[in-house]
Order: C-alpha cells, then sequence, then structure tokens
C-alpha cells in the first residue's frame, strides 16, 4: 500500500515528459488560476513548464510518455530515483498509448520503410546512425516496466480537474480517487 504523504512544509513537485504528445502537460495547464492555489502547497522543480533541466529530490514526479528509447528509459530511471512518489500520467505512460501501435511492426522493417524506401526520398537516403540519436527500442514499453509505479492517473490526457483533485489527495495524504466523470480518453 501507498504511504500518503505528510508534510508541513511546500512539497517539490516535478514533470517529465517521454515518447507521447505533451498532451498531459498541457492539460495538467488547464487547471488555469487554480494553478495558483497549488502553488501555495507546492514548488515546482525539473519541469518544462519550469525550464528546470537538473533532476533534484521531488516529493511527487508526474511522468507522461512511455518508452521508446534508451534515452528515455535513462531519464525515466534517473527521475525514478529522486521521486519519493512517482504517477504515471495518461495512456502513454500506463499503458505505451498511442506511440505503441508500432508494437506489432518490425522494428528493421519499420526504419527501412520509413527512411530508405518510401516515395519521395532522396537518392541514397539511409536510416540515421548518429551517436547523438538514442537508440530505437524494439518496442514502446509503458513505465511500470521498468521502474516502480507509486500511482497511475489515466487519461488521454487526464482532465485538468482529474489533475487538480488528484493531487489534492496526494497533498491532504489520502489515497487519490478519481470519481465518475473525472476519467476521459478524448
Amino acid at each position: 500500500m501507498n504511504q500518503p504523504l505528510q508534510h508541513s512544509r511546500k512539497l517539490m513537485l516535478a514533470t517529465v515528459s517521454l515518447a507521447g504528445c505533451f498532451g498531459c502537460h498541457m492539460s495538467f495547464l488547464d487547471i488555469d488560476e487554480r494553478l495558483l492555489e497549488l502553488l501555495d502547497h507546492v514548488s515546482l522543480g525539473r519541469s518544462p513548464l519550469t525550464d528546470i533541466k537538473v533532476v533534484g529530490f521531488c516529493d511527487i514526479g508526474l511522468i507522461e510518455g512511455g518508452l521508446c528509447n534508451a534515452e528515455n528509459v535513462m531519464v525515466l530511471r534517473e527521475f525514478r530515483a529522486h521521486c519519493k512518489t512517482l504517477v504515471a500520467v495518461g495512456a502513454c505512460a500506463i499503458n505505451g498509448g498511442l506511440p505503441a501501435q508500432r508494437n506489432h511492426l518490425d522494428l528493421g522493417v519499420l526504419l527501412r520503410e520509413v527512411y530508405r524506401s518510401r516515395a519521395g526520398l532522396s537518392a541514397g537516403s539511409r536510416i540515421p546512425n548518429d551517436p547523438e540519436l538514442p537508440l530505437p527500442l524494439n518496442r514502446v514499453h509503458p513505465i511500470h516496466e521498468v521502474v516502480h509505479v507509486d500511482y497511475f492517473l489515466p487519461g488521454c490526457p487526464p482532465s485538468a480537474d482529474a489533475f487538480l483533485s488528484f493531487l489534492t489527495d496526494l497533498m491532504q495524504g489520502r489515497t487519490p480517487h478519481l470519481g465518475h466523470g473525472l476519467i476521459h480518453y478524448d
């Protein structure tokens, strides 16, 4: 059973986006002016919302997106190591989402079709092979296949109300519960 967050200080909240569409972060921003009330209780650490790049300790880590390459795995493991409570946010983090649609395809064949044989490519086009590019995984994985996840916030994306309800429950030491109407897949 997950331990409730007990605190007498502002909690540190951090976010990460992996292989997905960034829709969960956009939905989080849809909290709108209620975000100011949330900031009375949390400080924002690493997040595309703050542009903080370093991974520091956080009480609550929200992570969206699945794992499609080696860099995603590295970022996930580092983030997990710094999070007291890790929340898989959205369908991509929970089950691979739309990026996982490629899982039934052979990665080598897929790369050849995209970079070498599809119509409109320049003569001599080739599959990118640069050490700066992260190595693709053979299949897209949900994050719980690689690290321990404390909570799952479903949706595609979860609504702003779902984010706020979920975080309020966590901050008040309750196990998050999303009632009917807060979970949807658009």
